[in-house]
């Protein structure tokens, strides 16, 4: 099993340097797309004019970033979605108005980048309507928060003893796969992995 790197008192990289290069990079010229694949699905905290089914390709939905907060402690450290390289997701997108996107880009910052550990990237999403735009966040298998490799019996462990201030890390892989059900979206691999708890 990977050992978690100890946690840091602050980000190694400056959150509110990529809030402000996301913010350029969308322009502030038009509405506002945000690909969701974890509990953003079902939290969204924000303002949204429309949702759409949406497929990305060339990254997949993972349960390997760890979590020393919100679903586990720097002792028992929890686990959280990540989108890494490879492969294929199906989520949502959320279509936010421009007049609510700026807010909403410093909502997301507070929520997903206080420890800047993702790599905010703007993909193409696939939906039935046609092709979008969307912000999304993705994570590098060379960040510190990247667990590796993990063994069934380390996500036994996981889903039997990592909690944090929002819960348990079991919950929160639960809810992410029975929300993706109620859209119509099979991950198998979260399957067997929640096959696991028993």
């Amino acid at each position: 099993m990977s050992v978690p790197s100890p946690t840091c008192s602050k980000p190694s990289r400056d959150p509110q340097h990529l809030l402000d290069k996301a913010h350029a990079e969308w322009g502030g010229h038009t509405d506002l797309w945000v690909f969701a694949y974890g509990s953003l699905i079902w939290r969204p905290e924000f303002p949204f004019r429309e949702q759409r089914h949406a497929r990305v390709h060339g990254w997949h939905r993972a349960l390997k970033m760890w979590s020393r907060i919100n679903r586990g402690t720097p002792e028992c450290p929890g686990l959280v979605f990540g989108m890494l390289s490879g492969g294929c997701c199906q989520g949502v997108v959320f279509r936010i108005a421009q007049s609510e996107g700026a807010r909403a880009l410093r909502q997301l910052w507070q929520r997903e980048m206080a420890n800047a550990v993702y790599d905010p990237r703007w993909l193409p999403c696939q939906t039935p309507k046609g092709e979008v735009r969307a912000l999304a966040f993705t994570l590098s298998r060379r960040s510190p928060s990247h667990t590796g490799q993990l063994s069934e019996a380390d996500y036994r462990r996981i889903f039997s003893q990592s909690c944090g201030k929002f819960g348990t890390t079991l919950d929160y892989a639960r809810r992410t796969h029975e929300h993706l059900l109620e859209l119509g979206i099979h991950d198998r691999a979260l399957g067997q992995l929640l096959s696991l708890a028993g």
